[in-house]
């Protein structure tokens, strides 16, 4: 049996023997024992030769399975699209898996990637795993033999596929069998449920892969876009724009950060949600009775004059305007038929966030955001953010409420961090929203001075959760 790491820190993607699958899937045509060797050492070369542990890994536990030739063949077929039978090279797969362990045999990791590959904890073992993901196979049982009937499909009993990966969970290397299914779900266009991708991403990350290995190609039945859902993992909409345009993210234009904003759809998110809900957070405020001066104050302050509308004789009114036209042209192009329709606004929720800012609002006019240019005083910015919250949307208040806290990084006490984090779930924000924008400023009583941090693991003290684009570079 494997000994698990975190194999997030060294690939971005697939990898092992179900990454070989993909390449040889991938190919024109059939191809013969060479070529596939060839796409074999290109996998092994990947994460700089640290792919050769994990694709012989992977042979060694099939091999090493009490799994008959048939089911072996089924999967690896099935998986590589019929690019290379081994049969027809002389071979059974037992002789094929040998090839791949004589050529990447077991060794220690390079020195020095030990101490940051280190073995998971408990979190999941190899029943659980089986008893989790057995059902996933048997949910999509159906549409894999379908599609196993389809032109042009892999020349297999059909309904041989999926009783062939169950077996290979059950009885080989239940990680193995995990990335294989995934694999020949995308290899055959197998839709899932939205339910099921969020079950096979939670899957994904209790076995530490990287995200783009599960959702990278898998067709999902993606319900339509609802801008009252909170699916996110961290911070969207407005609130979430401004961190794009931060002082240390000046790598591009204005319109490209804000068409990379609306782009930025986490993981769990129907594709065109980031600019749905971006969109709505700028119709509401175009819509209501803020001034141009309050909605530029407002951005000013949350952008930390990283993008000062201001200095460019640019009121808030035309830049809301110019980022809802960006929003529009992103809809366009991956939602044609998004109709806008805003939520009811939870103003039930209007007074917590008000007892919230009066709470902080002391701490508030301590601070000053930009102090050595063209400050903008806390105050100033707390009557803003109480105007949006009584006269346009208390989400959005609360939203603008912790960025501005983590702008200033403003010490919070263990009591009050908790209660922000209990009227982020009343909102359902996602597990990161709270924690990413307040949890680094937490301090005892008798410290109110701190210095803001870098929490996050990818180096983005105001990262973004689950992206399909890459972050910006900070």
């Amino acid at each position: 049996m494997r000994q698990r790491e975190d194999n997030r820190w060294l690939y971005d993607d697939d990898f092992g023997l179900s990454a070989l699958t993909e390449r040889v899937g991938a190919s024109g045509g059939s191809l013969d024992e060479a070529q596939v060797l060839a796409l074999a050492a290109e996998v092994a070369e990947v994460g700089d030769g640290e792919g050769a542990v994990e694709l012989g890994i992977d042979a060694r536990c099939l091999l090493d399975s009490a799994l008959p030739e048939d089911v072996l063949r089924t999967v690896w077929l099935a998986a590589s699209r019929q690019r290379f039978d081994p049969v027809d090279h002389g071979m059974d797969m037992g002789g094929w898996l040998r090839r791949l362990t004589d050529l990447y045999p077991p060794r220690s990791r390079k020195s020095g990637r030990s101490a940051w590959l280190a073995p998971l904890g408990p979190s999941l073992d190899e029943g659980e795993l089986c008893e989790a993901l057995v059902p996933e196979v048997r949910a999509s049982a159906e549409a894999l033999t379908h599609a196993f009937t389809q032109p042009g499909a892999a020349v297999l009993p059909p309904e041989s596929v999926a009783a062939a990966l169950e077996r290979v969970i059950r009885e080989g290397d239940g990680e193995l069998g995990f990335r294989l299914f995934l694999r020949v779900l995308k290899t055959h266009r197998v839709p899932v449920t939205k339910d099921q991708y969020d079950r096979l991403m939670e899957l994904g990350t209790l076995l530490a892969c990287p995200g783009p290995l599960v959702y990278d190609g898998l067709t999902v039945l993606w319900p339509p876009i609802d801008t009252s859902r909170r699916d996110a993992t961290g911070d969207f909409g407005f609130s979430e724009l401004t961190s794009w345009f931060a002082p240390n993210r000046h790598d591009r234009t204005a319109r490209e950060n804000v068409q990379r904003a609306a782009a930025n759809d986490d993981t769990a998110e129907t594709p065109g949600s980031a600019a749905a809900l971006l969109l709505e957070d700028s119709l509401r405020l175009l819509k209501s009775p803020l001034s141009a001066d309050t909605i530029t104050t407002l951005w000013v302050a949350a952008s930390e004059r990283g993008f000062s509308i201001d200095r460019f004789s640019m009121d808030g009114r035309y830049w809301l305007g110019l980022i809802a036209e960006v929003c529009g042209e992103r809809l366009r192009e991956v939602a044609p038929s998004y109709t806008h329709v805003a939520p009811p606004v939870r103003a039930e929720l209007t007074d917590a966030v008000m007892r919230a800012l009066r709470e902080v609002k002391p701490l508030l006019a301590e601070k000053t955001v930009s102090p050595h240019w063209q400050g903008i005083p806390g105050t100033t910015v707390a009557t803003a953010v109480e105007e949006v919250t009584t006269r346009v949307d208390p989400d959005l208040g609360y939203r603008l409420l912790l960025r501005l806290l983590h702008v200033l990084s403003v010490p919070l006490t263990a009591e009050q961090y908790a209660r922000c984090q209990a009227l982020g779930e009343a909102f359902g924000y996602g597990e990161l929203h709270v924690p990413f924008a307040v949890e680094q400023f937490v301090v005892e009583e008798s410290h109110r001075e701190v210095q803001r941090v870098d929490l996050s693991p990818w180096g983005y003290s105001d990262g973004h959760f689950g992206e399909r684009l890459p972050p910006s570079p900070a």
